[in-house]
């Protein structure tokens, strides 16, 4: 089965220019048939994304709104549902490891970092999302939870309770909004190849990475008609590392 998302519109947030999963993410959707908005922070970095994706004849255009706020997420949704005439598929990639170290260390404004990257930025948009996506008839909304929902990460006690946040809110949302053909999953990656994280955590040798073309299949089948039946699941996509 291979995913087919011709006639839909998907936001993808998180594809700035350190957010590689968010930009490949968008890439698979917008191969697969989409129409697709790219949001980040920064005026240029998603613009600049959405003009790499033009230019291999993918539908593409940008949003540039924080998402960790609740207007910049409805900015983003608006926009989103403005460029296509409409809204399907909502994934939310942004986010991302903030405090590494010590857990005695731990800072109140890290930690507020680490919420702030990870859970208001998928609350806020699904939240701008759901209402356009009832008005659609339904649609499918793709978190990013982590491996740290099911396996202790010494040293990442705050992206943890990150991430089993954004787990919380995957499943409860799926629950609520089941019979509004609205579906609601996660992926849980392990460590994914990426040039930021390895510089970030300096995997060892023996440390079995995720292929991000592996992470990008699992996002596209949980976005697609594929997984019609598919919801309040956070899918492990650990390759080898189990």
């Amino acid at each position: 089965m291979t995913a087919d998302l011709r006639g839909k519109t998907a936001l993808v947030t998180g594809v700035g220019r350190a957010g590689q999963i968010g930009y490949a993410v968008a890439r698979g959707l917008g191969r697969a048939g989409a129409k697709v908005v790219v949001a980040g922070r920064s005026d240029s970095e998603p613009r600049d994304r959405a003009a790499e994706l033009t230019a291999e004849g993918i539908a593409a255009q940008a949003v540039a709104a924080d998402l960790s706020d609740p207007a910049g997420a409805q900015r983003a949704v608006a926009a989103a549902t403005a460029a296509f005439g409409g809204l399907d598929v909502v994934i939310n990639a942004a986010g991302g490891l903030i405090y590494f170290g010590d857990f005695l260390k731990l800072s109140a404004d890290a930690f507020e970092r680490e919420l702030s990257a990870n859970v208001k930025t998928t609350l806020y948009v699904c939240q701008a999302a759901i209402p356009v996506l009832l008005a659609r008839g339904g649609g499918a909304i793709v978190n990013f939870a982590s491996i740290a929902v099911q396996r202790a990460l010494p040293q990442m006690v705050s992206y943890s309770a990150a991430k089993w946040a954004v787990a919380g809110i995957t499943r409860a949302l799926a629950r609520e909004y089941r019979d509004a053909n609205i579906r609601v999953n996660a992926v849980a990656p392990a460590t994914v190849r990426t040039a930021a994280n390895l510089a970030q955590l300096k995997p060892d040798a023996k440390t079995r990475l995720v292929e991000l073309e592996d992470l990008v299949r699992a996002v596209l089948f949980l976005a697609s008609d594929e997984a019609l039946a598919v919801t309040g699941q956070i899918l492990p996509v650990t390759g080898a590392d189990v």
